[in-house]
């Protein structure tokens, strides 16, 4: 029923310019997790390979309460991009506090489990005596992180729905390398590794501030007047 000839494709200058516009930032985020977990395990490594184990497997076992939220997330945006083309002020807004509740709810259920299980979660990768000394707190410690994680990820997922990617790189850089990574190094070597799992949750509050901000500035520039134009 449709016909394609790519003779009579040229590429657009603008086009691509807005697709990586969007897509770039994309692209370092995810290669932004790999470098923070490179520098958090030489961090960790300074007191003991026990340390930086307790850590591979924390995100083995958060993945089980992120992925539900990413994939809530994929399935915002679009339903956000699509109202946000048909003007619908409305729905944008009711998606995005829907998507909120919802990530906001399967983090305080991941927060409930960290809290109250950690040493059956390490059981199950054979944790010894060890292990699970240095472990427990650190699970304790970091999921106070995830309520805040979930505000922040369904933020960022809509800063890139209405084409403002850049605010995603920036909210993901300083949730995952530009806070974290510093407060880390300086409590490793002020406190201990007790200390050094509280980067996460100190990164986590730091960057609500930062896309709630973001988010504000958004909503008055594309969402204000949207129904009126």
């Amino acid at each position: 029923e449709i016909d394609l000839n790519m003779k009579n494709f040229r590429p657009c200058r603008e086009t691509i310019g807005s697709i990586y516009k969007i897509g770039v930032p994309s692209i370092l985020m995810q290669s932004l997790g790999s470098l923070t977990t490179f520098c958090m395990n030489n961090i960790l490594l300074m007191f003991t390979s026990t340390a930086a184990t307790v850590f591979g497997v924390y995100f083995k076992l958060q993945s089980f309460i992120f992925m539900p939220v990413f994939g809530l997330t994929n399935g915002m945006i679009p339903i956000v991009a699509f109202n946000y083309g048909a003007r619908n002020k409305k729905r944008i807004q009711q998606t995005i506090k829907l998507s909120v509740v919802i990530a906001v709810s399967i983090m305080l259920a991941g927060l409930a489990l960290f809290q109250l299980a950690p040493t059956s979660m390490l059981r199950l990768f054979d944790a010894s005596e060890h292990m699970l000394e240095i472990g427990v707190p650190a699970l304790r410690t970091i999921s106070l992180s995830f309520v805040f994680a979930g505000y922040c990820i369904v933020t960022s997922s809509v800063f890139q729905a209405l084409g403002n990617g850049v605010y995603s790189l920036v909210l993901s850089l300083a949730r995952q390398l530009i806070i974290i990574i510093p407060v880390a190094f300086a409590f490793a070597k002020l406190f201990g590794l007790d200390m050094v799992w509280y980067a996460y949750p100190i990164a986590e509050v730091a960057s609500v501030i930062i896309c709630s901000v973001l988010l504000k500035r958004i909503f008055r520039l594309k969402l204000k007047n949207l129904e009126q134009e």
